[in-house]
C-alpha cells in the first residue's frame, strides 16, 4: 500500500494492463499472424513461407468479389428489416412497457440463452419443404403449390434478421429509456401533435441508439456464414462460407487470410463514412445528454 501511495500514477496504468494484456493476445496477436500468412505462399504439404505476395489479395478480391458484394447486400438488407422491426418494439417497451417492461426485455434476450447454431437449426426445420408453415403459406397462395422457402435468399435474409435483432433492440431500448419525458412533454405543451413531437424530439434523441444498433447488426451480419450454409444454397453463398472453406477443407490459408483482411478493412471503411454521416456524437452517445 505504501508503494501505491508514493506511486499515485501508476496506479491507473496498472488497472489498464489486464485489458491491454487481454487485447495483445487476443487480438494484436492472431492479427499480426493472420496478416504474416496471407502474404505467404506454398501449400500445407510443401509448407508456407513468407515472401510479401500481395498478390493474394488481389487475386481474391478477383475471384470472390461476387460473394463480398452478396454479403453486404444480406447485412444491409437484415439491418434495415432489424431496424422497422426493432424501432417500433423498442420504443413499446420504453414507453408503453408499464409493469411489463423488465417481461418484454427479457422476452428481447430470451432466444440468446440457445445457442445460434441451434435457433439456426430450428428455423431450417420451420422452414423445411414439409413443414406446416410451408404448407399454409402453399395453401393461402403467398408461394407456389411446388415453391419453396428453405434456400432461397428471402430465408438467408430473415435468418440474420432473426438472430441479429436483439443487437439492434437493446442499444434502442437504452436511448429511448434514457429520454426525459418532461422533454415529450414540453414538446405537446407547444401544440407539437404526437407525429411531430415524435419527429423533432424523441428521432433526434434515440440516434445513438440506431447509430449503435446499426453497427452492432450490420458487422456481424456481414461476416456470417451459419444462416447461408443452413438456410441458403449455393446461389446465397456469403463471403464467411468462402473464407471458413478454405481455411478448413481447402486448407488455403493465404487466400482466407487475405479475404478476412479485406473483409475486416471494408468494414471499417464503412463504419467511418458511417460515423462521419451520423456524426461521432450520436456514435459515442453524447446526443441525448445535451
Amino acid at each position: 500500500m505504501a508503494f501505491v501511495r508514493r506511486h499515485r500514477g501508476i496506479l491507473p496504468l496498472a488497472l489498464l494492463l489486464p485489458g491491454l494484456a487481454w487485447l495483445i493476445i487476443f487480438f494484436a496477436l492472431p492479427l499480426y499472424y493472420q496478416g504474416k500468412i496471407s502474404l505467404e505462399t506454398g501449400s500445407i504439404f510443401n509448407g508456407f513461407h513468407f515472401n510479401w505476395h500481395f498478390r493474394t489479395y488481389t487475386d481474391a478480391w478477383s475471384a470472390y468479389h461476387t460473394q463480398f458484394l452478396r454479403s453486404f447486400w444480406f447485412a444491409g438488407l437484415s439491418t434495415l428489416l432489424s431496424l422497422l422491426i426493432g424501432y417500433p418494439l423498442a420504443y413499446a417497451i420504453a414507453f408503453r412497457g408499464g409493469k411489463w417492461r423488465n417481461a418484454l426485455l427479457l422476452a428481447v434476450i430470451l432466444p440468446f440463452f440457445v445457442t445460434y447454431l441451434v435457433r439456426t437449426l430450428a428455423w431450417e426445420t420451420i422452414l423445411d419443404d414439409s413443414s406446416p408453415l410451408v404448407s399454409f403459406l402453399q395453401t393461402i397462395h403467398v408461394i407456389s403449390p411446388h415453391g419453396r422457402v428453405l434456400a432461397t435468399t428471402g430465408s438467408v435474409v430473415a435468418g440474420i434478421t432473426y438472430n441479429f435483432l436483439p443487437f439492434m433492440i437493446l442499444p434502442l431500448y437504452a436511448s429511448l429509456e434514457r429520454i426525459d419525458d418532461r422533454l415529450l412533454e414540453a414538446g405537446a405543451d407547444l401544440y407539437g401533435n404526437r407525429r411531430s413531437v415524435f419527429r423533432k424530439v424523441t428521432l433526434p434523441l434515440s440516434m445513438p441508439g440506431v447509430v449503435a444498433g446499426v453497427l452492432l447488426t450490420f458487422i456481424p451480419a456481414a461476416g456470417d456464414f451459419v444462416n447461408a450454409t443452413l438456410l441458403g444454397s449455393p446461389n446465397q453463398t456469403m463471403i464467411g462460407n468462402v473464407i471458413q472453406s478454405r481455411y478448413l477443407e481447402l486448407n488455403d490459408y493465404p487466400t482466407a487470410a487475405a479475404l478476412s483482411f479485406t473483409l475486416m478493412a471494408i468494414i471499417l471503411v464503412m463504419v467511418a463514412i458511417w460515423a462521419k454521416v451520423a456524426g461521432t456524437e450520436a456514435l459515442m452517445g453524447t446526443e441525448a445528454k445535451t
